[in-house]
């Protein structure tokens, strides 16, 4: 029973495979915007899909996509994190209240599970911040201890 109790880590582990699992979510889904990638539309298609599909303008197009896309590189480094992990939050809790939330729960249908979950992760980043393996660690504080 002790394995249930034991602690195997510090929060800066916790925080470092968070941010690495959120910011590779993020970088992808920003990509496959932008630039196409990993079997995405690309930039002039996917605007098109968003403004079809959500009404969204080009312009706000243009700021979730490279949100989503710097955010997610920066996060994922630990870099301007808690700055990044904003953006993030905000970007999902556009497209939660926005686009999926009249879809129901589910992500099977079009719901709002998935991007909740993004926001949430998002937002308990910024809370807990970069945590000591980071560049933001190493570039501003150079003495802080892990958090344990």
């Amino acid at each position: 029973m002790k394995i249930l109790t034991k602690n195997f880590g510090n929060y800066s582990t916790v925080t470092m495979l968070l941010r690495i699992i959120l910011g590779i979510i993020f970088f992808a889904h920003g990509a496959q915007k932008a630039m196409g990638w990993f079997g995405g539309p690309g930039l002039a298609a996917a605007a098109e899909m968003f403004q079809k599909s959500a009404g969204i303008p080009y312009p706000l197009f243009l700021l979730s996509t490279f949100t989503e896309l710097l955010g997610g590189l920066f996060v994922l480094i630990g870099f301007m994190t808690r700055f990044f992990s904003a953006g993030l939050v905000i970007n999902m809790a556009v497209a939660v209240l926005h686009v999926h939330l009249m879809k129901g729960l589910f992500s099977s249908n079009g719901g709002f599970e998935y991007p909740l979950t993004l926001l949430v992760v998002s937002f308990c980043i910024f809370l807990i911040g970069p945590g000591k393996y980071s560049l933001d660690n190493l570039i501003f504080n150079k003495n802080e201890k892990p958090n344990n």
